[in-house]
């Protein structure tokens, strides 16, 4: 095997000091720190592995790449790529699975507490000094409840999905996975779509984007909440129509929001969520649920690993 050609498109979006070891044959590893779509077909040009996070390539972008064999997605999402056209190209696609078990459960569950004990709202009233305002040992400008006892619906029966619900267990919490909706019948492991979203005092996504879960909770869903549930995702942008959730807190339909993710991603100027993060009730944060520096590394660990399964013959986490 003579020396191979590897590029990362998107490096920055891997922290600093993730370590990403070179693969155990011979290669020559170009990385850049971000690349623009005009940018991609000649950076890949003589590419026999093209690495890319969020970096999407078309059809195109691969007609320029006649010796490209596999593409190593650094991500478990694949939408960005061409599936069709690696296909007939006979462009292998692998992606990374199963990093995340901790650090998205455990982002979620930041986010829930935060809210239901109004963290963020009683830190900024204490540095805006209210404490010495209100001339008193405590004060309870901000709602704050258990989370023993309440019930905690879970959209998505994946393993990010199950982690969840043994967090919540541990915090005494009345789980419940949501059938798929419109679905009936799913057994009795599964509480009806309707029900959660009527009972449920925190809802949590943890489901792919797909056409079936565009806008999986909107308006509908928000006029039959009677619990004014926390609303937490950590999964896809596109699972809450946005301007929905702004008229519903606006409305008192929903008790608080945790967002991880946006149909923009960064958010474009003017973007609804950068509004409703301006709320005490309202957390943003910036597609992070799944950095932490032990899943980052694990990511880039099993990157690699994909990379020299190709090569010895033995591919594994096959998309294509």
């Amino acid at each position: 095997m003579g020396q191979k050609q590897i590029v990362f498109l998107d490096r920055e979006t891997l922290s600093a000091e993730t370590v990403l070891r070179k693969p155990d044959f011979a290669c020559d590893v170009r990385a850049y720190p971000r690349t623009a779509p005009n940018e991609v077909a000649e950076r890949i040009h003589d590419a026999d592995v093209v690495i890319t996070n969020k970096v999407a390539i078309d059809a195109e972008a691969l007609q320029a790449a006649p010796h490209l064999k596999l593409i190593a997605v650094a991500a478990t999402g694949y939408d960005g790529i061409d599936l069709s056209a690696c296909r007939a190209r006979g462009v292998t696609v692998s992606n990374i699975r199963g990093y995340a078990g901790s650090t998205v459960p455990e982002h979620t569950f930041a986010l829930v507490l935060a809210l239901r004990r109004s963290l963020f709202a009683y830190r900024q009233s204490v540095i805006d000094g209210r404490w010495q305002e209100a001339a008193q040992f405590c004060y309870f400008d901000y709602p704050i409840a258990d989370l023993s006892g309440a019930r905690l619906g879970i959209i998505g029966d994946g393993a990010l999905g199950k982690a969840v619900a043994r967090l919540g267990d541990a915090f005494g919490m009345d789980v419940v996975f949501a059938a798929y909706k419109g679905v009936a019948g799913m057994g009795p492991l599964y509480t009806p779509f309707d029900e959660v979203i009527r009972t449920a005092d925190v809802i949590t996504l943890h489901c792919p984007l797909m056409p079936s879960t565009r806008n999986l909770i909107g308006k509908a869903e928000f006029d039959r909440m009677e619990r004014q549930p926390i609303l937490i995702n950590t999964a896809r942008g596109g699972l809450v129509d946005e301007d929905a959730l702004e008229a519903a807190l606006e409305a008192g339909q929903v008790g608080a929001a945790g967002f991880d993710v946006a149909t923009s991603e960064p958010l474009a100027d003017g973007h609804v969520l950068h509004r409703l993060a301006q709320r005490p009730n309202v957390i943003v944060t910036p597609h992070v649920a799944w950095a932490s520096r032990e899943a980052i590394q694990n990511l880039a660990d099993q990157l690699i690993g994909n990379i020299e399964a190709y090569f010895a013959n033995h591919p594994r986490n096959v998309v294509v």
